[in-house]
């Protein structure tokens, strides 16, 4: 699954324009390494967002094309 698509399903992000651009500008990485949107992303994968000051790690434990709100925080584990 493309990583701008994972983080809005997640809904780590709200938008998949702002995940592409978040992308974009570098403020997100997998596994270390900074990621463009396209980026496949696995179970088991490390993402780190930068959110101004804050940053959010997150382990991927599934993926999923759609979900509903309740089980999107089932699809990450903070890390």
């Amino acid at each position: 699954m493309r990583l701008d698509k994972f983080l809005k399903v997640s809904r780590l992000i709200k938008r998949r324009t702002v995940a592409n651009e978040a992308c974009d500008a570098g403020r997100v990485t997998v596994n270390g390494r900074p990621a463009k949107a396209s980026v496949n992303v696995k179970v088991g994968d490390i993402i780190e967002i930068a959110f101004g000051q804050k940053t959010v790690k997150v382990k991927v434990l599934n993926l999923l094309d759609t979900t509903k709100k309740e089980e999107a925080k089932d699809l990450f584990e903070y890390i």
